[in-house]
């Protein structure tokens, strides 16, 4: 349960000042099992705005086709909404291994959104692991994501 199969990624994270230790937890994490992290913060407990931090990562992700995005806040919520916002993200928030895999495998999801202030760290990590290891299907999926207009 602790390894991660997926080959190796370059992943965009950010997060507000309720998901810090959290976002160290995983750009660790992440790094230890080989995927380039490009952490855009933030480092701080210091109060911050999370749409700045999501706008910022989605920004740096637009026009990466094999880029994934993380961001994390107080409840996911914040974050979700405001990634979603740019039309080449697919923002699913995921509080269980099955809203991930099924985020991936129905929705295509990019972004990896989850709440530091109701998630712990080993649900985070097996929502992760299940996120990256898990493949968009294609097919109908594939019809009805077009019509997100992405």
């Amino acid at each position: 349960m602790n390894e991660f199969t997926v080959k190796p990624h370059n992943i965009h994270i950010g997060c507000d000042h309720a998901a810090v230790d959290l976002k160290n937890f995983i750009v660790a994490l992440l790094k230890e099992r080989g995927h380039e992290v490009i952490d855009h913060g933030v480092n701080t407990t210091d109060s911050c705005d999370y749409p700045d931090i999501a706008h910022e990562v989605c920004r740096a992700m637009e026009g990466r086709e094999s880029t994934a995005g993380i961001l994390l806040c107080g409840t996911g919520i914040g974050m979700s909404i405001a990634a979603n916002r740019h039309p080449h993200i697919r923002a699913a928030l995921c509080t269980t291994e099955l809203h991930a895999s099924l985020a991936r495998r129905h929705n295509n999801a990019n972004m990896l959104c989850m709440g530091a202030r109701v998630t712990g760290v080993e649900l985070a990590r097996a929502i992760l692991r299940t996120f990256l290891e898990t493949d968009f299907e294609g097919g109908r999926h594939q019809r009805r994501v077009d019509k997100l207009g992405i």
